[in-house]
C-alpha cells in the first residue's frame, strides 16, 4: 500500500489543483446523474467553501491525492446539523486511482478526530439518498441516516448521517 500522508492544506497547496482533484473525484457521481457541487465548482467556490472550516489533504510523494473539509459554520445546513454541538463534513474526495487504498477513511478519521478535538458531540454529513456506495462507506463509519434535506438546485435528495463523538 502506497504511504500517504494526511495534513492541513497549506498557503502555498494549489487550489486549481485541489478543485480539479474535486472535479476528478465527483465524475462517478456526474455519471450517476446527480449535480453536486464539487463537481464543477470554480476554483474561487473552493475558496469559498474552505474559508473559515478546516480542509485535509491527502499527500502521497508531494501529490494532493484526497481531501476533505470539516465544516465549522453551522449556517446554511439541514436542520439536524444546525443544532449546537455539531460539526459537519464535506466535500470529501480521492483521485480515482488512488481509490480503496484508506485515503478515505484516513481523512475522515482526521476531520472526525479534530471535531472530537473542538469539543462536538456529534458530525454529520449528507450525500444523495441513491448514493448507495456513499451511504455504506458512512455507516461503515457508524453514521446513521437521522434526516433528509433537498438542497436548492440539486437533482437528488440528501440523506443526513450523523455519527456521535465519544469526548
Amino acid at each position: 500500500m502506497p504511504d500517504f500522508e494526511i495534513r492541513l492544506l497549506q498557503p502555498g497547496d494549489s487550489l486549481h489543483e485541489l478543485t480539479e482533484l474535486l472535479h476528478r473525484s465527483y465524475q462517478r457521481l456526474v455519471d450517476m446523474g446527480f449535480n453536486y457541487t464539487a463537481a464543477d465548482q470554480s476554483v474561487e467556490v473552493t475558496r469559498e467553501r474552505i474559508e473559515g472550516n478546516e480542509c485535509y489533504v491527502a499527500v502521497m510523494d508531494g501529490r494532493i491525492v484526497g481531501t476533505s473539509l470539516l465544516i465549522l459554520d453551522r449556517s446554511n445546513k439541514p436542520a439536524w446539523a444546525s443544532q449546537e454541538g455539531v460539526a459537519y463534513a464535506g466535500q470529501l474526495g480521492v483521485e480515482p486511482e488512488f481509490r480503496h487504498l484508506g485515503i478515505g477513511s484516513a481523512l475522515m478519521d482526521a476531520i472526525e478526530n479534530r471535531a472530537r478535538e473542538l469539543g462536538y458531540r456529534a458530525i454529520g454529513g449528507d450525500t444523495s439518498e441513491s448514493a448507495d456506495y456513499l451511504i455504506r462507506f458512512y455507516t461503515g463509519r457508524g453514521y446513521e441516516i437521522v434526516d433528509y434535506h433537498q438542497w436548492g438546485r440539486k437533482t437528488y435528495r440528501s440523506v443526513v448521517l450523523a455519527k456521535r463523538l465519544s469526548v
